[in-house]
């Protein structure tokens, strides 16, 4: 098949109802100079007030991110990814010692169809020792989660879960931007394997992205799912840092994305 230009994906993180999630399968009160000692009963400062934000401004892009990131990690697979189409409203605000917390009205993009839902999120970062994953919470996302790709997914599987030689392809997209519409299936559920990762590692001072997959090898089917080891290319476009992990994960349109291994590899010098 001919190539065509694959435009760069914004890969950003929900359901219907309300959703909650940890991954993991998955500041402090400051005294200014002069300030005399309160008593024990009134120590306690009171909750700052909500901050709106700029639905433009950085801090709220991030949250939103995330947002999509964590969808991706629940519901994407080869047919179905979720991106960032406009955040209309945003606020922000201190939750004791313990992290921010943001709250979000903005509409989700289903990319391969274009369909579009506005739905609200909140999103809460966690300060202090050992970083952990935000904590994503999703309401008002419905229709988007009714698009039918079973039938498309059932056919990819069955097509690969015998494929004889496996599948090996390197550079999607190549430097030029260019993909063979047959792996583009592939790139999305890269993807969505590739956003547990970004799920991970994501903090208020992060905006990641999916760059490229540097290598993709098919593995032998094992327990009825497909198996593939690759190589992943991601973007921080806060730091315009490129690092690159190994990542192990199977998929099957059964159970969906499972992460079986992620590991960062070295930065490479020049």
């Amino acid at each position: 098949m001919g190539l065509r230009s694959i435009v760069s994906l914004v890969v950003v993180l929900g359901v219907g109802g309300s959703l909650t999630a940890m991954i993991g399968h998955r500041p402090g009160t400051e005294v200014s100079a002069g300030q005399k000692p309160v008593s024990a009963v009134t120590r306690a400062k009171p909750a700052m007030a909500k901050r709106q934000l700029n639905p433009n401004y950085y801090e709220a892009r991030r949250a939103a991110q995330v947002v999509f990131i964590y969808l991706n990690t629940r519901y994407g697979s080869p047919y179905k990814l979720f991106g960032l189409q406009t955040v209309y409203s945003a606020t922000v605000e201190e939750v004791g010692d313990s992290g921010r917390k943001y709250q979000l009205k903005l509409s989700v993009q289903e990319i391969p169809t274009d369909a579009t839902e506005k739905c609200s999120a909140e999103v809460f970062f966690q300060r202090g020792g050992k970083q952990s994953p935000p904590q994503v919470q999703v309401l008002g996302l419905k229709e988007l989660l009714k698009i039918k790709t079973k039938a498309k997914e059932e056919a990819l599987y069955q097509k690969y879960k015998a494929k004889d030689p496996l599948l090996s392809v390197q550079y999607l997209p190549d430097s030029q931007g260019n993909m063979d519409p047959d792996m583009e299936p592939f790139w999305y559920l890269c993807i969505a394997a590739s956003s547990f990762i970004m799920l991970s590692e994501s903090t208020e001072n992060t905006l990641y992205n999916m760059a490229q997959v540097a290598s993709l090898t098919q593995l032998p089917t094992e327990n009825n799912q497909l198996k593939f080891d690759s190589l992943i290319l991601l973007h921080d476009i806060v730091s315009q840092e490129i690092p690159r992990w190994k990542l192990l994960f199977t998929w099957s349109p059964a159970e969906g994305v499972k992460v079986l291994q992620m590991e960062q590899q070295p930065r490479r010098n020049g």
